[in-house]
């Protein structure tokens, strides 16, 4: 229940400071100032946030997907290389296949019902 209360408390904060950032849109402060403000309410709200098991569980989850995304082993650049040229070679190969497959297809539907010359 606690949990539900602070992410509640959390969400009244982001919408107070979105609310408060365009009340003040017509007065003569700096837009970097309701911007700051803004900014400041939004980590407010993340910490609040961060109190609960959701968002614990949620933090500790995008800090294993990173440690995750470390571990990957990226390919180089004349291997990124390689894979597109490849890939486009196939492309067009696939391209040039289904098109004479169509043509092939037009040409028995038109000897078929006796369209065309």
């Amino acid at each position: 229940m606690l949990d539900k209360i602070k992410l509640l408390v959390a969400l009244l904060l982001v919408a107070a400071g979105i609310a408060g950032f365009y009340y003040f849109a017509d007065t003569v402060e700096s837009v970097l100032y309701r911007v700051l403000a803004l900014l400041a309410v939004f980590i407010v709200a993340f910490i609040v946030a961060l109190q609960t098991q959701i968002g614990s569980d949620t933090w500790n989850f995008g800090r294993s997907a990173i440690v995750e995304v470390r571990k990957a082993v990226w390919p180089t650049r004349s291997e990124t290389v390689q894979a597109t040229l490849m890939v486009m070679v196939m492309v067009i190969i696939m391209g040039l296949i289904l098109w004479l497959f169509d043509m092939l297809l037009l040409e028995a539907v038109q000897m078929l019902t006796g369209q065309g010359g």
